[in-house]
């Protein structure tokens, strides 16, 4: 018993006083003030900073050379004449939004199919998961040269098996269709993966439950299966909104989004690192840019922070 006591005394002696929190050691707490610092520092350089130089920049006219004391500030007339003696804006706003309802349309919609399909675990399931993915993984000139193997008008394997003499992509009224064909070779397999591990997250009870009430899979899926999902799904509709609106890199290796391949992302680089080299009016298209991406953007956290506060 005296042991014992001793012991319990040791341990209380030991035990910290109520309310006092326990304290890092030094070493630690230089740990974790490096380890939240310097990425804080790579955001603000990296991002932040130059993101309101943007959208200060936005409302001066700047070709670039000379000290910044040279910009010659002009308000809202970059905006102002995005708007009105700009030809290719309005048809890249049309692009980019016909860019948006493709991606939901046929590329998403065909990756959750992937996604079920891939999850009922069947025979080489493995080589599909990596065939479908392979193009996310290749770069976009890469992808770009294999897709030239197809729509070349004098080589290509589609106007060799069908005998036509089509440029699919200098053809103005079909090249951007042509573009989203190869976008959504790309894009299927992301979307496949981001839903396959959703779904292997899923409970197996929700399953059996449904099955026992006499739902088919397709039911099941729409009714238990996707409701569940609803984290996944938003984020997938964030990343699409994305890519539709940075849709650059591919009709930048095909004709720097000219003649039809009009992207608001295209018309930035035009302005900035192209002949122009307008930095004003090019920043002011990175604002607009900007802008729409950070209403769904904000509209997502708004709904994530939500649900956290209702569960």
């Amino acid at each position: 018993m005296a042991h014992i006591d001793e012991a319990q005394q040791t341990t209380k002696a030991a035990a910290p006083a109520p309310g006092r929190e326990k304290r890092l050691p030094a070493r630690d707490r230089l740990t974790v003030i490096v380890m939240v610092t310097v990425p804080l520092l790579l955001v603000v350089v990296l991002v932040w900073l130059p993101a309101l130089g943007s959208v200060a920049l936005s409302f001066g006219k700047w070709n670039g050379f000379g000290d910044l004391d040279t910009i010659e500030w002009v308000g809202f007339q970059n905006y102002k004449d995005i708007a009105t003696i700009y030809p290719p804006f309005w048809p890249a706003i049309q692009h980019n939004l016909i860019w948006l309802g493709f991606l939901f349309l046929f590329p998403t919609v065909l990756g959750i199919l992937l996604a079920v399909v891939l999850d009922r675990e069947m025979r080489g399931s493995r080589f599909y998961q990596t065939a479908f993915y392979m193009p996310v993984v290749l770069s976009l000139a890469l992808i770009g040269f294999i897709w030239q193997l197809f729509y070349s008008r004098d080589q290509g394997l589609i106007n060799d098996v069908f005998g036509t003499q089509v440029d699919w992509y200098g053809d103005p009224d079909i090249n951007l269709w042509a573009v989203l064909v190869a976008t959504a070779w790309r894009h299927t397999g992301y979307i496949m993966l981001i839903y396959l591990a959703g779904l292997k997250g899923v409970d197996a009870s929700l399953r059996e439950a449904a099955a026992v009430d006499g739902a088919n899979e397709v039911k099941t899926f729409f009714h238990v299966i996707f409701p569940v999902m609803r984290p996944i799904n938003l984020v997938v509709v964030v990343i699409v909104v994305i890519e539709s609106l940075r849709a650059f890199d591919l009709v930048w290796v095909i004709n720097k989004g000219r003649n039809g391949l009009e992207v608001i992302g295209a018309l930035v680089a035009q302005n900035v690192v192209g002949e122009a080299t307008r930095y004003g009016f090019g920043s002011a298209l990175a604002v607009i840019m900007m802008l729409i991406s950070s209403v769904f953007i904000t509209l997502y956290l708004r709904t994530v922070f939500r649900e956290e506060r209702r569960g």
